[in-house]
C-alpha cells in the first residue's frame, strides 16, 4: 500500500517526475558509454537501459510513469548492486 501511495505523490508532482527522468537520461548515457569503452563490463538490461534512455529523451510525451515507477523500485536497486560490485 506504501508503494501505491508513494506512486500517487510521485505522479501528481510533475517536477519530480522530470527530475526522475532526466536521472534515467543520465545513468543509460553512461551506460551506453561503458559498454562502449569495455564490453567485459556486463550490467543487467543494459540495452534496455540504453532504449530507456532514448525513449525519454525522442518521446517524451510517451513516457510511462508506471514503467518509470518500477524502474525505481525493482531496476535501480539491481543496478546499484552490480555497479557496486564493479568498483568494489
Amino acid at each position: 500500500m506504501e508503494n501505491n501511495l508513494d506512486f500517487e505523490v510521485y505522479k501528481a508532482n510533475k517536477i519530480k517526475r522530470r527530475a526522475v527522468e532526466r536521472e534515467l537520461e543520465i545513468i543509460g548515457e553512461a551506460i551506453n558509454k561503458l559498454i562502449k569503452i569495455n564490453q567485459q563490463i556486463k550490467i543487467s538490461y543494459s540495452r534496455q537501459i540504453v532504449d530507456l534512455r532514448n525513449k525519454i529523451i525522442h518521446s517524451y510525451d510517451n513516457v510511462n510513469d508506471i514503467v518509470i515507477w518500477k524502474i525505481i523500485i525493482k531496476d535501480i536497486p539491481v543496478l546499484k548492486n552490480e555497479i557496486l560490485n564493479y568498483l568494489s
